[in-house]
């Protein structure tokens, strides 16, 4: 079955070169010379105001300085940091240099940012602020950084090389408009990865550009709107949404300083269009019930008058009291908690998209309320379900050019007609929307030859409050196990009362299963999953083959036990 939007063809052809990420630049700096662009945190309630005007000519001041590297045209430059506004403006200075950007999460481990640095074969990297720099400077040996105005320190083992507001300082900008082509390579994304090692997706600006145009038919964003930036920028939603939509629409962007800031940030930006994970969602939910029982928040909903004013009360105590339009994605969000933001009158659009097609493939609509499904194809994008795997496939003009360095993934990566395998499985509601029920290569056999599918199961998993993550394994065991890390809060619970919980939770979804589906129980982690241990990806997925790596000792002794729930042992 195929369910697709006119017109792929014709979308793949044309692309407006004044849509281009540098034109969009060129015409804000023209048009909005003045206005606010970026609102950067400087620490110590310090901040620091870009227009469009001075945030241009610190690109071309930076572009500038690049280029008089004399490095060959294409060169990679990698970016590593937390967001900021100069992680944004180092990509354009980049971009407008000639060169090619890679971004790197800066939560990920030394070893692997070496790796990729190693694999481009960058010739410099943008170092900005960072939680451990004395750990990961190991990466960059024999790399020549460039410290961003965050970056660690000089009073500590600082990143060395030329200090950005030094190059700003002392360097004359570019002048004119330097251009770069469609179909020219503009940046190499590695994947964050749930499993293997990460491979570098190519996009270029005319994928990059088709991607944002598809995306803008939903989001609509203008320089009206309003985004605060904290999901990694190295990550593809919010490079596409966050950096690209920018430049697309005009609109200022905040930037948030740190988690302990984090409510004041959001306070400050007030953000018309936020998008967030499920685990972010999640805790803004508990920490509403942690001052609101949600018994009497559920009661005072009902009520006519007083219910209006207690979702203005909450959604302004967030700072979400001015959003358009809330997102999710990177992780299937539950049901459960989209009901629970409906209830406040936030209605929170799904989206589909992987790293290779730009973030792009589907998204809920406004005027449809269907939880537990991933909406319908953007305008421009073809998707179909291939009838013997039940694998999600799709194409558009927003698809990566190919793993970079690596011909035979890219071939693998794509149907012999052309479709981009997305790895996942799903199905078309009547409707049109799509419903993803996993991965196609997450399913398991049991020690009786049964399929397990653990994806539906950990959905229904997650819905008890307590758990924040959860995996269910069990290839060649009778009965499959539940393996979950509890929040921060539940984690503080007295055992017998929060075992209890969990053991009726177990029994209620095993009620639900077929038998060769239901778990024999539920094991609780008893560390956080972390983005450090490798449990996790940058965001916040889980990493299936490190879990089953760290406890697959113990898989069939905690299949094999008696109790309903069990605890981990360190």
């Amino acid at each position: 079955m195929t369910k697709s939007s006119i017109g792929t063809e014709d979308k793949m052809s044309a692309i407006d070169a004044n849509t281009l990420p540098l034109q969009r630049l060129y015409h804000w700096e023209r048009e909005r010379a003045d206005a606010v662009w970026l609102t950067q945190p400087m620490g110590g309630g310090e901040l620091r105001e870009l227009t469009w005007r001075q945030g241009a000519d610190e690109v071309r001041r930076v572009a500038a300085y690049l280029r008089a590297q004399d490095w060959p045209a294409g060169s990679r430059i990698a970016i590593l940091g937390k967001n900021s506004a100069q992680w944004i403006l180092a990509d354009l200075a980049v971009w407008m240099a000639g060169h090619v950007s890679v971004p790197l999460y800066p939560m990920q481990t030394a070893a692997n940012a070496r790796q990729i640095l190693e694999h481009c074969e960058a010739v410099a990297c943008f170092v900005g602020k960072l939680d451990d720099w004395a750990g990961m400077k190991p990466a960059l040996d024999g790399i020549q950084a460039i410290a961003l105005p965050l970056s660690p320190p000089a009073a500590e083992p600082a990143p060395g090389g030329p200090l950005w507001d030094d190059i700003v300082a002392r360097t004359a900008p570019l002048a004119g408009q330097p251009t770069r082509a469609a179909e020219e390579l503009a940046t190499i994304i590695y994947t964050s990865g749930t499993t293997g090692q990460s491979k570098g997706v190519m996009h270029s600006f005319g994928t990059l550009t088709a991607a944002v145009t598809m995306g803008m038919q939903r989001a609509r964003l203008t320089s009206h709107d309003r985004m605060l930036s904290y999901l990694p920028l190295a990550h593809i939603a919010e490079r596409a949404l966050v950096e690209l939509g920018t430049l697309t629409s005009g609109m200022p962007l905040f930037f948030a300083e740190s988690l302990d800031t984090f409510q004041a940030d959001l306070q400050r930006a007030r953000p018309t269009v936020f998008f967030s994970v499920p685990r972010l969602w999640t805790k803004f939910q508990q920490g509403v019930n942690a001052k609101l029982p949600q018994p009497k928040l559920a009661l005072l909903l009902k009520l006519p008058v007083i219910g209006g004013i207690v979702r203005r009360k909450v959604l302004t105590g967030l700072g979400l009291d001015q959003t358009r339009m809330a997102a999710g994605g990177a992780s299937p969000m539950p049901a459960e908690l989209l009901r629970w933001w409906a209830a406040l009158g936030l209605q929170i659009t799904e989206a589909y998209g992987m790293t290779e097609n730009a973030g792009i493939s589907q998204a809920t609509l406004e005027h449809e309320f269907r939880p537990g499904t991933v909406g319908r194809s953007y305008d421009g994008v073809d998707c179909r379900i291939d009838p013997a795997t039940g694998e999600i496939q799709m194409k558009s003009a927003g698809l990566m050019l190919g793993y970079y360095k690596a011909p035979e993934l890219t071939r693998e990566a794509f149907t012999a007609d052309g479709w981009l395998h997305t790895g996942d499985k799903g199905l078309f509601e009547p409707d049109g929307n799509l419903r993803i029920i996993g991965r196609v290569k997450d399913n398991f056999k049991s020690s009786k030859g049964k399929y397990i599918a653990p994806a539906p199961i950990e959905d229904k998993l997650s819905r008890h409050p307590a758990i924040e993550a959860c995996c269910v394994v069990g290839a060649n065991l009778e009965k499959a196990i539940g393996l979950v890390m509890l929040n921060e809060a539940a984690a503080k619970e007295p055992r017998t009362t929060l075992g209890a919980s969990l053991a009726e939770h177990l029994q209620q979804i095993n009620a639900t299963l077929d038998p060769h589906e239901q778990l024999a129980c539920i094991v609780v982690s008893d560390q956080p999953w972390s983005i450090e241990a490798g449990f996790l990806t940058p965001t916040f997925k889980i990493k299936r083959n490190r879990i089953e790596e760290a406890y697959e000792a113990r898989f069939a002794s905690w299949a094999g036990g008696r109790e309903p729930v069990q605890w981990m042992q360190r």
